[in-house]
Protein backbone atom coordinates (compact mmCIF):
# COMPACT_ATOMS: atom_id res chain seq x y z
CA UNK A 1 0.00 0.00 0.00
CA UNK A 2 1.41 3.56 -0.56
CA UNK A 3 2.39 5.01 2.88
CA UNK A 4 3.35 8.35 1.55
CA UNK A 5 1.25 11.25 0.62
CA UNK A 6 3.17 12.24 -3.12
CA UNK A 7 0.96 9.90 -5.58
CA UNK A 8 2.29 9.94 -9.42
CA UNK A 9 -0.07 8.71 -11.86
CA UNK A 10 0.40 6.49 -14.95
CA UNK A 11 -3.25 7.17 -16.74
CA UNK A 12 -4.06 4.81 -19.69
CA UNK A 13 -7.08 6.28 -21.72
CA UNK A 14 -7.32 10.33 -22.53
CA UNK A 15 -10.97 10.14 -23.55
CA UNK A 16 -14.41 11.61 -21.87
CA UNK A 17 -13.19 10.38 -18.13
CA UNK A 18 -9.30 10.31 -18.49
CA UNK A 19 -9.53 14.52 -20.05
CA UNK A 20 -12.32 15.08 -17.29
CA UNK A 21 -9.94 13.77 -14.64
CA UNK A 22 -6.70 15.46 -15.97
CA UNK A 23 -8.56 18.39 -15.93
CA UNK A 24 -10.03 18.05 -12.61
CA UNK A 25 -6.41 17.55 -11.01
CA UNK A 26 -5.05 20.54 -12.95
CA UNK A 27 -7.78 22.29 -10.19
CA UNK A 28 -7.19 20.48 -6.62
CA UNK A 29 -3.72 21.11 -6.16
CA UNK A 30 -4.27 20.45 -2.76
CA UNK A 31 -4.46 16.37 -3.88
CA UNK A 32 -0.72 16.43 -4.21
CA UNK A 33 -0.93 13.84 -7.17
CA UNK A 34 0.24 13.85 -10.50
CA UNK A 35 0.05 12.48 -14.17
CA UNK A 36 3.14 11.49 -14.90
CA UNK A 37 2.27 9.87 -18.42
CA UNK A 38 -0.86 8.90 -20.10
CA UNK A 39 -1.04 5.75 -22.42
CA UNK A 40 -3.49 5.99 -25.81
CA UNK A 41 -3.77 4.01 -29.04
CA UNK A 42 -2.90 6.87 -31.39
CA UNK A 43 -1.21 9.75 -31.59
CA UNK A 44 -3.12 11.32 -34.45
CA UNK A 45 -6.18 12.50 -32.75
CA UNK A 46 -5.91 16.09 -31.04
CA UNK A 47 -6.08 16.05 -27.50
CA UNK A 48 -5.89 19.58 -25.14
CA UNK A 49 -2.87 18.55 -22.96
CA UNK A 50 0.82 18.74 -23.95
CA UNK A 51 1.88 16.34 -26.56
CA UNK A 52 4.85 15.07 -24.45
CA UNK A 53 2.73 13.57 -21.74
CA UNK A 54 1.63 10.96 -24.30
CA UNK A 55 2.90 7.51 -25.25
CA UNK A 56 1.70 4.48 -26.75
CA UNK A 57 3.87 2.01 -25.10
CA UNK A 58 2.19 0.68 -22.22
CA UNK A 59 5.34 -0.36 -20.46
CA UNK A 60 6.17 3.24 -20.13
CA UNK A 61 3.49 3.36 -17.58
CA UNK A 62 3.90 -0.47 -16.09
CA UNK A 63 7.45 -0.45 -15.47
CA UNK A 64 8.40 2.90 -14.22
CA UNK A 65 9.19 2.73 -10.53
CA UNK A 66 8.20 6.82 -10.01
CA UNK A 67 4.78 5.79 -11.13
CA UNK A 68 2.93 4.27 -7.70
CA UNK A 69 -0.75 4.73 -9.04
CA UNK A 70 -2.16 3.08 -12.61
CA UNK A 71 -5.29 4.57 -13.52
CA UNK A 72 -7.22 2.89 -16.22
CA UNK A 73 -10.31 4.22 -18.25
CA UNK A 74 -10.69 2.54 -21.15
CA UNK A 75 -13.19 0.57 -23.15
CA UNK A 76 -10.93 -2.74 -24.06
CA UNK A 77 -12.04 -5.03 -20.96
CA UNK A 78 -9.65 -7.34 -22.16
CA UNK A 79 -6.50 -4.82 -22.39
CA UNK A 80 -7.84 -3.01 -18.91
CA UNK A 81 -7.77 -6.41 -17.38
CA UNK A 82 -3.59 -7.21 -18.50
CA UNK A 83 -3.02 -3.64 -17.63
CA UNK A 84 -4.72 -3.76 -14.12
CA UNK A 85 -2.99 -7.45 -13.62
CA UNK A 86 0.61 -6.24 -14.61
CA UNK A 87 0.30 -2.97 -12.14
CA UNK A 88 -0.41 -4.63 -9.14
CA UNK A 89 1.78 -7.44 -9.61
CA UNK A 90 4.49 -4.92 -10.40
CA UNK A 91 3.52 -3.53 -6.63
CA UNK A 92 1.40 -0.25 -8.13
CA UNK A 93 -1.80 0.47 -6.67
CA UNK A 94 -4.86 0.48 -9.00
CA UNK A 95 -8.13 2.81 -10.07
CA UNK A 96 -10.62 1.53 -12.64
CA UNK A 97 -13.57 3.07 -13.98
CA UNK A 98 -14.00 -0.23 -16.27
CA UNK A 99 -17.11 -1.88 -14.93
CA UNK A 100 -17.25 -4.70 -17.86
CA UNK A 101 -13.92 -5.62 -16.98
CA UNK A 102 -14.14 -5.88 -13.38
CA UNK A 103 -17.58 -8.32 -13.98
CA UNK A 104 -16.06 -10.54 -15.54
CA UNK A 105 -12.88 -11.18 -13.88
CA UNK A 106 -14.09 -10.50 -9.84
CA UNK A 107 -12.59 -14.09 -9.23
CA UNK A 108 -9.43 -13.10 -10.35
CA UNK A 109 -8.89 -9.59 -9.40
CA UNK A 110 -9.89 -10.79 -5.66
CA UNK A 111 -7.19 -13.44 -5.78
CA UNK A 112 -4.90 -10.68 -7.26
CA UNK A 113 -5.56 -8.21 -4.23
CA UNK A 114 -4.70 -10.76 -1.59
CA UNK A 115 -1.72 -12.17 -3.18
CA UNK A 116 -0.22 -8.72 -3.60
CA UNK A 117 -1.51 -6.61 -0.74
CA UNK A 118 -2.36 -3.83 -3.59
CA UNK A 119 -5.35 -1.79 -3.83
CA UNK A 120 -7.97 -1.97 -6.54
CA UNK A 121 -10.44 0.72 -5.76
CA UNK A 122 -13.44 1.11 -8.49
CA UNK A 123 -15.88 3.56 -6.98
CA UNK A 124 -16.36 5.24 -10.64
CA UNK A 125 -17.33 1.87 -12.08
CA UNK A 126 -20.66 1.70 -10.20
CA UNK A 127 -22.52 4.92 -10.19
CA UNK A 128 -20.05 8.02 -10.85
CA UNK A 129 -20.55 10.58 -8.51
CA UNK A 130 -22.40 8.36 -6.26
CA UNK A 131 -19.53 6.74 -3.34
CA UNK A 132 -21.99 3.54 -3.01
CA UNK A 133 -19.69 1.07 -3.02
CA UNK A 134 -17.86 2.75 -0.03
CA UNK A 135 -21.18 2.94 1.71
CA UNK A 136 -21.76 -1.14 1.35
CA UNK A 137 -18.25 -1.47 2.49
CA UNK A 138 -18.28 0.67 5.64
CA UNK A 139 -22.12 1.27 7.19
CA UNK A 140 -24.07 -1.49 6.00
CA UNK A 141 -23.78 -5.14 7.85
CA UNK A 142 -24.99 -7.42 5.39
CA UNK A 143 -27.33 -9.68 8.39
CA UNK A 144 -29.38 -6.21 8.47
CA UNK A 145 -29.34 -5.04 4.58
CA UNK A 146 -32.98 -6.10 3.40
CA UNK A 147 -32.41 -4.54 0.38
CA UNK A 148 -31.09 -3.09 -2.54
CA UNK A 149 -32.57 -1.25 -5.56
CA UNK A 150 -30.77 1.68 -8.09
CA UNK A 151 -30.75 3.21 -11.15
CA UNK A 152 -27.11 2.19 -12.18
CA UNK A 153 -27.59 3.41 -16.27
CA UNK A 154 -27.99 6.87 -16.75
CA UNK A 155 -27.52 6.73 -20.37
CA UNK A 156 -31.27 4.46 -20.00
CA UNK A 157 -32.66 6.73 -17.44
CA UNK A 158 -31.75 9.89 -19.83
CA UNK A 159 -33.26 8.04 -23.02
CA UNK A 160 -35.90 7.27 -21.12
CA UNK A 161 -36.44 10.53 -19.08
CA UNK A 162 -36.09 12.23 -22.84
CA UNK A 163 -39.11 9.90 -24.59
CA UNK A 164 -41.95 9.54 -21.79
CA UNK A 165 -40.97 13.56 -20.73
CA UNK A 166 -39.93 15.35 -23.61
CA UNK A 167 -42.10 12.98 -26.51
CA UNK A 168 -38.59 12.13 -28.45
CA UNK A 169 -38.62 8.68 -30.35
CA UNK A 170 -35.78 6.07 -29.21
CA UNK A 171 -33.23 7.04 -31.81
CA UNK A 172 -33.59 10.55 -31.17
CA UNK A 173 -33.07 10.17 -27.49
CA UNK A 174 -30.28 7.83 -28.19
CA UNK A 175 -28.42 9.91 -30.67
CA UNK A 176 -29.07 13.16 -28.10
CA UNK A 177 -27.38 10.86 -24.93
CA UNK A 178 -24.46 10.01 -26.92
CA UNK A 179 -23.81 13.82 -28.13
CA UNK A 180 -23.97 14.54 -24.78
CA UNK A 181 -21.41 12.12 -23.88
CA UNK A 182 -23.64 9.95 -21.54
CA UNK A 183 -23.84 6.53 -23.75
CA UNK A 184 -21.27 3.80 -24.36
CA UNK A 185 -19.48 4.32 -27.88
CA UNK A 186 -21.44 1.05 -28.59
CA UNK A 187 -25.08 1.56 -27.60
CA UNK A 188 -25.75 -1.70 -27.10
CA UNK A 189 -23.97 -2.24 -23.74
CA UNK A 190 -26.44 0.63 -22.67
CA UNK A 191 -29.93 -0.11 -24.16
CA UNK A 192 -29.40 -3.55 -23.75
CA UNK A 193 -28.60 -3.96 -20.27
CA UNK A 194 -25.21 -5.70 -20.25
CA UNK A 195 -23.60 -1.99 -18.61
CA UNK A 196 -25.94 -2.28 -15.88
CA UNK A 197 -25.38 -5.74 -15.07
CA UNK A 198 -21.99 -5.74 -15.29
CA UNK A 199 -21.97 -2.78 -12.21
CA UNK A 200 -24.42 -4.96 -10.39
CA UNK A 201 -22.23 -8.19 -10.36
CA UNK A 202 -19.83 -6.38 -8.02
CA UNK A 203 -21.97 -4.66 -6.17
CA UNK A 204 -23.86 -7.57 -5.01
CA UNK A 205 -19.87 -8.68 -3.70
CA UNK A 206 -20.16 -5.52 -1.59
CA UNK A 207 -23.68 -5.60 -0.39
CA UNK A 208 -23.97 -9.36 -0.01
CA UNK A 209 -21.01 -11.02 -0.34
CA UNK A 210 -21.88 -12.97 -3.61
CA UNK A 211 -19.64 -13.43 -6.15
CA UNK A 212 -21.36 -14.50 -9.18
CA UNK A 213 -20.80 -13.85 -13.17
CA UNK A 214 -22.94 -11.25 -14.70
CA UNK A 215 -23.82 -14.37 -17.32
CA UNK A 216 -26.13 -15.90 -14.08
CA UNK A 217 -27.67 -12.78 -13.40
CA UNK A 218 -31.35 -12.19 -15.39
CA UNK A 219 -31.22 -8.73 -17.26
CA UNK A 220 -32.84 -7.17 -20.06
CA UNK A 221 -32.27 -3.29 -20.74
CA UNK A 222 -35.17 -1.38 -22.66
CA UNK A 223 -34.83 -2.01 -26.26
CA UNK A 224 -38.42 -3.59 -26.27
CA UNK A 225 -39.88 -1.11 -24.63
CA UNK A 226 -42.75 -0.07 -26.90
CA UNK A 227 -44.51 3.58 -26.75
CA UNK A 228 -47.91 2.05 -25.53
CA UNK A 229 -45.51 0.48 -22.15
CA UNK A 230 -45.52 4.15 -21.87
CA UNK A 231 -49.41 5.10 -22.46
CA UNK A 232 -49.79 2.35 -19.61
CA UNK A 233 -47.44 4.05 -17.04
CA UNK A 234 -48.99 7.45 -17.89
CA UNK A 235 -52.41 6.12 -17.05
CA UNK A 236 -51.31 4.48 -13.91
CA UNK A 237 -49.47 7.59 -13.34
CA UNK A 238 -46.45 5.74 -12.85
CA UNK A 239 -42.74 5.70 -14.58
CA UNK A 240 -40.59 3.05 -16.47
CA UNK A 241 -37.17 2.66 -15.43
CA UNK A 242 -34.54 0.45 -16.17
CA UNK A 243 -33.98 -0.66 -12.65
CA UNK A 244 -31.19 -3.27 -10.70
CA UNK A 245 -32.10 -4.74 -7.55
CA UNK A 246 -31.73 -7.36 -4.97
CA UNK A 247 -33.46 -8.36 -2.15
CA UNK A 248 -32.95 -10.77 0.77
CA UNK A 249 -35.53 -13.47 1.25
CA UNK A 250 -37.05 -14.60 4.53
CA UNK A 251 -34.61 -17.94 4.12
CA UNK A 252 -31.33 -15.32 3.94
CA UNK A 253 -30.73 -16.02 0.24
CA UNK A 254 -31.20 -13.26 -1.97
CA UNK A 255 -33.30 -12.63 -5.55
CA UNK A 256 -31.35 -10.26 -7.83
CA UNK A 257 -31.99 -9.44 -11.49
CA UNK A 258 -31.80 -5.59 -13.84
CA UNK A 259 -35.13 -5.50 -15.32
CA UNK A 260 -37.31 -2.70 -16.77
CA UNK A 261 -39.99 -2.17 -14.09
CA UNK A 262 -43.15 0.64 -13.73
CA UNK A 263 -42.60 2.98 -10.63
CA UNK A 264 -44.81 5.10 -8.68
CA UNK A 265 -44.79 8.45 -8.23
CA UNK A 266 -43.80 8.26 -4.78
CA UNK A 267 -40.68 6.17 -5.11
CA UNK A 268 -37.32 7.73 -4.40
CA UNK A 269 -36.38 6.46 -8.16
CA UNK A 270 -39.22 8.31 -9.68
CA UNK A 271 -37.26 11.17 -9.17
CA UNK A 272 -34.03 10.26 -10.77
CA UNK A 273 -34.41 12.03 -14.13
CA UNK A 274 -31.63 12.25 -17.38
CA UNK A 275 -28.30 10.78 -16.54
CA UNK A 276 -28.54 11.10 -13.06
CA UNK A 277 -28.32 7.61 -10.61
CA UNK A 278 -30.14 6.70 -7.81
CA UNK A 279 -29.72 3.97 -5.23
CA UNK A 280 -32.32 3.13 -2.46
CA UNK A 281 -31.31 0.87 0.09
CA UNK A 282 -33.07 -0.72 2.86
CA UNK A 283 -31.98 -1.93 6.12
CA UNK A 284 -33.10 -3.40 9.28
CA UNK A 285 -32.52 -0.42 11.76
CA UNK A 286 -31.69 2.45 9.22
CA UNK A 287 -34.99 2.08 7.08
CA UNK A 288 -34.68 3.42 3.68
CA UNK A 289 -31.72 5.35 2.53
CA UNK A 290 -31.88 7.62 -1.07
CA UNK A 291 -28.64 8.03 -2.64
CA UNK A 292 -28.59 10.26 -5.62
CA UNK A 293 -26.34 12.00 -8.43
CA UNK A 294 -24.97 12.23 -11.97
CA UNK A 295 -23.93 8.74 -12.93
CA UNK A 296 -22.62 9.84 -16.42
CA UNK A 297 -20.38 12.40 -17.80
CA UNK A 298 -17.15 13.22 -17.91
CA UNK A 299 -17.04 15.45 -15.06
CA UNK A 300 -18.96 12.84 -12.37
CA UNK A 301 -16.98 10.32 -13.22
CA UNK A 302 -14.07 12.03 -12.60
CA UNK A 303 -15.12 13.02 -9.44
CA UNK A 304 -15.36 9.03 -8.18
CA UNK A 305 -12.06 8.73 -9.91
CA UNK A 306 -10.39 11.21 -7.95
CA UNK A 307 -12.09 10.32 -4.39
CA UNK A 308 -10.30 7.10 -5.05
CA UNK A 309 -6.98 8.46 -5.72
CA UNK A 310 -7.46 10.71 -2.84
CA UNK A 311 -8.10 7.50 -0.62
CA UNK A 312 -5.12 5.84 -1.81
CA UNK A 313 -2.97 8.53 0.24
CA UNK A 314 -4.10 6.98 3.65
CA UNK A 315 -3.76 3.30 2.51
CA UNK A 316 -7.12 2.70 1.93
CA UNK A 317 -8.32 -0.72 0.54
CA UNK A 318 -11.48 -2.42 0.00
CA UNK A 319 -11.79 -5.35 2.44
CA UNK A 320 -14.69 -7.14 1.19
CA UNK A 321 -16.40 -7.05 4.46
CA UNK A 322 -19.42 -9.11 3.53
CA UNK A 323 -17.32 -11.95 1.68
CA UNK A 324 -14.45 -12.39 4.24
CA UNK A 325 -15.67 -11.28 7.52
CA UNK A 326 -19.35 -12.97 7.19
CA UNK A 327 -21.05 -15.83 5.79
CA UNK A 328 -21.50 -14.60 2.31
CA UNK A 329 -24.79 -14.95 1.20
CA UNK A 330 -26.17 -17.40 -2.27
CA UNK A 331 -28.38 -16.08 -5.50
CA UNK A 332 -31.47 -17.97 -5.48
CA UNK A 333 -34.13 -18.54 -8.65
CA UNK A 334 -36.98 -19.92 -5.97
CA UNK A 335 -39.65 -16.89 -6.46
CA UNK A 336 -41.87 -15.41 -8.01
CA UNK A 337 -42.40 -12.19 -10.00
CA UNK A 338 -45.30 -9.59 -10.49
CA UNK A 339 -44.86 -8.44 -14.19
CA UNK A 340 -46.73 -7.00 -17.27
CA UNK A 341 -46.65 -8.54 -20.95
CA UNK A 342 -47.83 -6.39 -24.00
CA UNK A 343 -47.03 -7.94 -27.38
CA UNK A 344 -48.60 -7.68 -30.66
CA UNK A 345 -48.96 -12.02 -31.11
CA UNK A 346 -51.03 -13.70 -27.98
CA UNK A 347 -48.97 -16.94 -29.72
CA UNK A 348 -45.34 -15.30 -28.81
CA UNK A 349 -46.85 -15.52 -24.88
CA UNK A 350 -46.63 -18.96 -23.19
CA UNK A 351 -49.57 -19.03 -21.03
CA UNK A 352 -48.84 -22.25 -19.26
CA UNK A 353 -45.20 -20.50 -17.52
CA UNK A 354 -47.93 -18.18 -15.42
CA UNK A 355 -49.09 -18.94 -12.23
CA UNK A 356 -51.87 -16.95 -12.56
CA UNK A 357 -53.13 -13.96 -14.62
CA UNK A 358 -54.53 -10.83 -12.94
CA UNK A 359 -55.27 -8.70 -15.80
CA UNK A 360 -56.11 -8.97 -19.53
CA UNK A 361 -56.50 -5.59 -22.09
CA UNK A 362 -56.88 -6.47 -25.94
CA UNK A 363 -56.25 -3.60 -27.71
CA UNK A 364 -56.78 -3.09 -31.14
CA UNK A 365 -52.97 -4.01 -31.94
CA UNK A 366 -50.77 -3.96 -28.82
CA UNK A 367 -52.38 -6.15 -26.14
CA UNK A 368 -51.10 -7.02 -22.55
CA UNK A 369 -51.33 -8.63 -19.54
CA UNK A 370 -50.31 -8.16 -16.02
CA UNK A 371 -49.36 -11.77 -14.20
CA UNK A 372 -47.40 -14.02 -11.33
CA UNK A 373 -44.46 -16.05 -13.35
CA UNK A 374 -42.01 -18.34 -11.70
CA UNK A 375 -38.06 -16.25 -11.72
CA UNK A 376 -36.69 -19.63 -13.45
CA UNK A 377 -39.33 -19.74 -16.08
CA UNK A 378 -37.98 -16.29 -17.00
CA UNK A 379 -34.64 -17.49 -16.43
CA UNK A 380 -34.79 -20.47 -18.45
CA UNK A 381 -36.06 -18.91 -21.75
CA UNK A 382 -35.81 -15.74 -23.79
CA UNK A 383 -39.45 -15.80 -24.77
CA UNK A 384 -40.05 -12.72 -23.04
CA UNK A 385 -36.91 -10.92 -25.03
CA UNK A 386 -38.43 -11.79 -29.00
CA UNK A 387 -41.07 -11.77 -31.31
CA UNK A 388 -42.09 -7.75 -30.15
CA UNK A 389 -42.82 -8.72 -26.68
CA UNK A 390 -41.86 -6.18 -23.64
CA UNK A 391 -41.62 -7.41 -20.09
CA UNK A 392 -41.70 -5.01 -17.21
CA UNK A 393 -41.81 -5.78 -13.75
CA UNK A 394 -44.39 -3.95 -11.77
CA UNK A 395 -43.94 -2.18 -8.64
CA UNK A 396 -43.42 -4.74 -5.91
CA UNK A 397 -41.95 -7.59 -7.58
CA UNK A 398 -40.74 -9.90 -5.51
CA UNK A 399 -43.08 -12.44 -4.32
CA UNK A 400 -41.78 -15.41 -2.07
CA UNK A 401 -44.26 -17.67 -2.43
CA UNK A 402 -47.63 -18.27 -4.13
CA UNK A 403 -51.26 -19.55 -2.89
CA UNK A 404 -53.38 -20.91 -5.82
CA UNK A 405 -55.30 -18.54 -7.85
CA UNK A 406 -55.73 -21.03 -10.73
CA UNK A 407 -59.22 -20.16 -10.63
CA UNK A 408 -58.22 -16.96 -12.32
CA UNK A 409 -56.46 -18.76 -14.93
CA UNK A 410 -59.34 -20.98 -15.53
CA UNK A 411 -61.78 -18.17 -15.97
CA UNK A 412 -59.93 -16.38 -18.76
CA UNK A 413 -59.89 -19.48 -20.29
CA UNK A 414 -63.55 -19.90 -20.21
CA UNK A 415 -63.53 -16.08 -21.75
CA UNK A 416 -61.76 -17.51 -24.62
CA UNK A 417 -59.14 -15.29 -24.26
CA UNK A 418 -56.77 -17.99 -24.44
Amino acid sequence: MITHNKLTIGLFGFGVVGEGLYKVLQQTPSLNASIKKVCIKHFGKKRNAPASLFTTDKDDLLNDRDINVIVEVIDDATAAFEIVTTALQNGKDVVSASKKMIAENLTALLALQQQTGRSLLYESAACASIPVIRNLEEYYDNDLLHSIKAIVNGSTNFILTKIFEEGLDFKQALLLAQQSGFAESNPKLDVEGYDAVNKWTFLLTHAYGITESPKNILFNGIQNIHSRDAETAAARKQEIKLVAQAKKLKNGSVAAFVLPQFINQDDHLAFVKNEYNGVVIESGFADKQFFYGKGAGSFPTASAVLSDISALRYGYKYEYKKLYHHHPHELTDDFFLNVYISFDDIEAVPKEKFEWIEEWHAQEGRKYLSGVIAFSKLKSSNWWKENGVSLILLPDPVIEEVASKKIKKKSLELAGIF
